[in-house]
């Protein structure tokens, strides 16, 4: 006999993750802190399999929770299928390289400072596939955040369940607008007025150690975002420490000069995928594009 239209007897799916949680903690409480949910909420997703399967899943007394037989089997088996549908939508995520969109999670002041200027570029040369900008920092879930990769500076620990390519390393230096610079500051760093970020507070403390000078400034001024403190340098308000590749555009324009150089901070950007970047052709174009965006860079690091 044909099994087509045999109805399968499920419990509510919809309620199962609370169930799962609710059995993996033995707390419908701690359940609810994971879920974001009430502990209404978890009791009445329990209620209602509990309900649908005519038997009990927990024992409830004096406020806690323990799981019967029957609570055991279904844990187990539930825990099973939603690893099975995890590992399935994480696959479907890596393998869809027909998408038009290539969803990308980038530093903010990497992605308005030297990534965004260039994706018209991208999109002439590559106009089959558009990039979808995400700004963001620090650590990054690639399947959470619906992203495909994301551009980073590696000054954190990135988690070994992802794939970390470097795409240059970085260098840093005093920079600041070239008529400050011959009649301000009379070609002395230590004139200036230095502009920090609370964001990379150790900017200037870490290029005094790369560069061996111990200079002291004449005067500091703070902003919460290391983009300010750079757009700042551009308005002549101060000298920054400017990484590249974010004063790149600025140093090739003239709106800014490294009068000491640069030098290596030690840290690289890296791009971080789910795969290696070669297995996906959308990541693979975007990867190689970024490369070539990044040729020549090195030339900025000389004195001037």
């Amino acid at each position: 006999m044909s099994n087509i239209h045999k109805k399968r007897s499920l419990p509510p799916l919809a309620a199962l993750p609370a169930f799962e949680a609710a059995a993996r903690h033995q707390s419908f409480s701690r359940a609810a802190e994971e879920l974001h949910l009430t502990h209404g909420a978890i009791s009445r997703a329990v209620a209602q399999i509990e309900e649908r399967m005519g038997v009990d899943l927990f024992v409830r007394r004096n406020r806690r929770v323990w799981l019967t037989a029957a609570g055991e089997r279904l844990l187990k088996a539930t825990g099973s299928a939603l690893d099975v549908l995890d590992r399935a939508v994480e696959d479907i995520h890596r393998h869809a390289g027909t998408s038009p969109i290539l969803t990308v999670s980038c530093e903010p002041s990497l992605a308005m400072r030297w990534l965004m200027p260039r994706l018209g570029a991208f999109r002439e040369a590559n106009p089959d596939l558009n990039i979808d900008l995400r700004l963001a920092g620090g650590p990054v879930d690639l399947l959470a955040d619906g992203c495909d990769v994301a551009i980073r500076r590696a000054d954190y620990g990135i988690s070994d369940d992802y794939i970390t390519t470097r795409l240059w390393a970085e260098y840093a230096g005093p920079v600041c607008d070239p008529d400050c610079w011959e009649n301000i500051l009379a070609r002395d760093v230590s004139n200036a007025r230095w502009l920090h970020s609370r964001t990379r507070p150790d900017a200037w403390d870490d290029w005094k150690r790369a560069s061996g000078l111990n200079v002291t400034p004449v005067s500091e001024q703070y902003f919460d975002h290391f983009f300010f403190a750079l757009q700042a340098a551009v308005n002549r308000l101060g000298t920054a420490i400017g990484p590249l590749p974010l004063v790149y555009d600025d140093l090739a324009a003239g709106r800014l000069i490294a009068p000491l150089g640069m030098v290596p901070t030690g840290c690289d950007y890296v791009l971080i995928t789910l795969d290696p970047p070669k297995r996906d052709p959308r990541i693979a174009m975007f990867f190689d594009w970024l490369i070539d965006m990044a040729q020549g860079m090195e030339s900025a690091v000389q004195p001037k």
